[in-house]
């Protein structure tokens, strides 16, 4: 069976999707805007002054870059066993049956990217840059940059694919896969690095 084959949906089964879709995801979505708009604004411990600080010259170790290079290592690192799994079941058809171990890797990727988050978050109010909010979700997602690089490294060393079209979906399916990773990540280092940057000014006493 060619991988063209092996990507033929049947017209019952995109009927099947677009019942989902459209019964399930839709109104799941509008429900999510009304709970949301309907939610309080985050009320911060302290008095945000309105006259921005002036940021001191930063070492070249925060640069966010090297930060994103950086973080990434430990949660990639944390999952880089089960990816390859993950990869062989959905690209080689194996069957995949670690679905407890898969769930501890979850948690430890987790606690991996708070803790990860919150010791960037600290090394950079230490260095007097307040500009943590977009920084720090780009710095918790870097581990997706490298599960990208294993991704080619996995198409290149253990996929025997050399025509146009099955490359294409492969790498399509990849960026939507690492494109997802990078929201998780980022969502759970930001809400880490939120709480903790929370605990800390709301300990600080001002008269």
């Amino acid at each position: 069976m060619s991988w063209i084959q092996c990507f033929q949906v049947p017209f019952p089964t995109m009927v099947a999707l677009l019942c989902m879709w459209f019964g399930i995801s839709l109104p799941l979505v509008y429900l999510g805007y009304y709970f949301g708009f309907r939610k309080q604004p985050y009320d911060n411990p302290v008095r945000t002054n309105q006259i921005p600080r002036q940021i001191p010259e930063q070492r070249w170790y925060m640069n966010r870059f090297v930060g994103i290079l950086m973080a990434g290592i430990l949660p990639f690192g944390a999952m880089f066993i089960e990816l390859f799994f993950i990869f062989s079941a959905i690209w080689e058809n194996q069957f995949y049956y670690l679905f407890g171990f898969l769930f501890l890797v979850f948690i430890i990727l987790v606690v991996s990217c708070s803790q990860i988050s919150i010791v960037m978050v600290y090394f950079q109010l230490c260095a007097e840059d307040y500009r943590w909010w977009w920084r720090n979700f780009l710095v918790s997602g870097g581990s997706a940059f490298y599960v990208l690089i294993y991704a080619i490294f996995y198409f290149v060393n253990k996929l025997d694919i050399v025509e146009f079209i099955p490359s294409l979906l492969y790498f399509g399916y990849t960026a939507l896969m690492v494109l997802s990773f990078w929201l998780l990540t980022g969502t759970i280092g930001f809400y880490a690095a939120y709480m903790f940057v929370r605990k800390i000014y709301a300990a600080v006493k001002i008269d």
